[in-house]
């Protein structure tokens, strides 16, 4: 077989590492540098891949160090039984890819996952060289490494060191899936790990017993990916596993991938795509469960299906169900109550706590903070506005339904 150039096999493991969304930026500081030296940053311009909460746009090499993998996951299209072309990466063809593209403005960091060859220790211990040497030549750019359960804990220990985020991807929401549909992988092994990575990081972040700081280990913390569709799995179990990983583990972000039949599928995985707005609700409620305040119980109901809303993002959702607790009277209402009001998010909500002492807000004052009046108008009092009947409206709900359309808090 003729060898594989460089490009080649750039264009193959950069479209296979597609698969995986858990690739985000943020949490991240600069890594400083006394002598000013130093490659990378997390705050340039570049080729925009992926966004921080803060909106920042961040450019990442996304690639796999390897599609040969020796497990056989069923979702996967890189398992030991697919039939698609293979290639590898050198650890220094990775260094060189990484400062290159830098260089030239194409990225600013480099997000690294790989298939399992020969070994968890081995494949562990060629990406955590491959950081440990950007690093030691000095890039300071984000590093985000996906870290395999199995590998051995020093090995995770290097790898937190050098990466300013870790993540293992728990792949399935419930442990029964995972076992059918990826029988070689542990799903308590995977619990365990991120649990190791979580004491890890809260070492590290103790002073030493001579008061001095620790080496940072991975910075942005830890993150994981739920695969959305390949199995039966309902939203009220996705986000029920959601929920319990950010608490027990301190994740900082729960990916969600809605799953697509890849080339040369399994026989025992569906064959029809979830819809993606699907994709998109979880991620909404999500942020209802981390930003806003909100329980699990309030979002996605067993009684009711234990589904999302499809038509109207979930916050408003909410909001149609418990119109009782509506309007609410932005200049005297708590903050609490006001992050419920469909159309405000947790900016406007401050802006409002902060510009309401220096007077009466009206609509307009709401829609100069930023705020989705349109969306918020039957839900609100303000000077200006009171909805009257509009909450009572048989057809309030229909208003707000465009299927098509990706709303945002």
């Amino acid at each position: 077989m003729a060898k594989m150039s460089l490009q080649d096999k750039l264009a193959l493991l950069s479209d296979a590492a597609k698969y995986d969304a858990s690739c985000a930026s943020s949490g991240t500081t600069r890594r400083g540098s006394r002598d000013g030296k130093g490659l990378g940053s997390t705050t340039g311009s570049g080729i925009c891949h992926a966004y921080a909460p803060d909106g920042r746009c961040i450019s990442l090499l996304k690639i796999l160090m390897t599609n040969y993998c020796v497990y056989d996951c069923a979702y996967c299209i890189n398992r030991a039984s697919s039939n698609v072309p293979r290639a590898r990466f050198t650890v220094d063809e990775v260094v060189w890819l990484t400062t290159e593209f830098y260089r030239r403005n194409y990225i600013e960091g480099l997000f690294l996952s790989s298939g399992i060859i020969k070994s968890s220790d081995y494949t562990m211990e060629q990406m955590v060289r491959i950081a440990e040497t950007l690093r030691a030549q000095g890039f300071r750019g984000y590093v985000h490494l996906k870290t395999i359960p199995e590998a051995a804990p020093e090995l995770i220990e290097r790898a937190g060191l050098a990466a300013d985020r870790l993540s293992i991807n728990i792949e399935l929401p419930t442990d029964a899936s995972v076992k059918a549909y990826a029988p070689q992988k542990d799903p308590t092994g995977i619990r365990r790990a991120m649990g190791k990575v979580r004491l890890t990081t809260q070492d590290y972040a103790e002073p030493s017993y001579r008061g001095r700081k620790r080496a940072r280990f991975a910075p942005a913390g830890q993150s994981t990916q739920m695969i959305v569709g390949a199995d039966a799995s309902d939203d009220a179990t996705i986000l029920g596993n959601a929920d319990r990983l950010y608490g027990a583990y301190g994740l900082r972000r729960v990916y969600y991938s809605a799953f697509s039949p890849i080339p040369d599928a399994s026989a025992v995985l569906p064959l029809v795509d979830p819809p993606l707005m699907r994709e998109h609700r979880l991620y909404q409620a999500d942020w209802l469960l981390r930003f806003y305040d909100f329980e699990l119980g309030e979002i996605v109901r067993r009684d009711a299906g234990g589904m999302l809303d499809l038509d109207v993002d979930p916050k408003l959702a909410w909001a149609l169900v418990h119109r009782d607790r509506f309007p609410v009277d932005v200049n005297r209402a708590e903050r609490a109550i006001l992050l419920r009001v469909p159309g405000f998010g947790t900016k406007i909500v401050a802006r409002i706590l902060k510009a309401r002492r220096n007077g009466a807000l009206g609509l307009e004052d709401l829609r100069r903070m930023g705020g989705r009046v349109k969306q918020a108008r039957p839900f609100i009092v303000t000077r200006d506005h009171h909805p009257g009947a509009q909450l009572d409206a048989a057809d309030l709900r229909t208003r707000f339904v465009k299927p098509q359309q990706l709303e945002l808090f």
